[in-house]
C-alpha cells in the first residue's frame, strides 16, 4: 500500500505564497516521476507542474515564473512553492506520483487525496 498524503494548503490573499508538501509512505522500490495537478470548481484536473527522478521539471504556462517544484529524494517528498497567486490559481491541488513496487517493474499511478487553496482577491 502506497500512500501520498498532501499538505500546506490554505487561504491566501492575492500576491501571497504557500508551499505544499506531498510525503509518500508505505512499501515500494522507487519513485518515478512526480507532479502536482489541480482541479477547480466545474473544471477538469489539469496538470501544474511534474518533476522527474532525475530533476527535470515542467511547468503549465500559467504557472511558470511563479510556481517551483522540487523533491527530495531521501525523504520520498514532493514540495510546490507557490509565489504571487492568483484567484484563478484557487483549486484543489493534487500530488500524483508513478511508483514502482517491490519485485516488480511494472510503474503505478497514485494519487493524494488533495489541499484547498483559496486565493481572494
Amino acid at each position: 500500500q502506497v500512500q501520498l498524503l498532501e499538505s500546506g494548503g490554505g487561504l491566501v490573499q492575492a500576491g501571497g505564497s504557500l508551499r505544499l508538501a506531498c510525503a509518500a509512505s508505505g512499501r515500494f522500490s522507487t519513485i518515478s516521476s512526480m507532479g502536482w495537478y489541480r482541479q477547480a470548481p466545474g473544471k477538469q484536473r489539469e496538470p501544474v507542474a511534474t518533476i522527474s527522478s532525475g530533476g527535470t521539471t515542467n511547468y503549465a504556462d500559467s504557472v511558470k515564473g511563479r510556481f517551483t517544484i522540487s523533491r527530495d529524494n531521501a525523504k520520498n517528498t514532493l514540495y510546490l512553492q507557490m509565489n504571487s497567486l492568483k484567484p484563478d490559481d484557487t483549486a484543489v491541488y493534487y500530488c500524483h506520483g508513478t511508483v514502482r513496487l517491490p519485485a516488480s517493474i511494472r510503474l503505478y499511478d497514485y494519487w493524494g487525496q488533495g489541499t484547498q487553496v483559496t486565493v481572494s482577491s
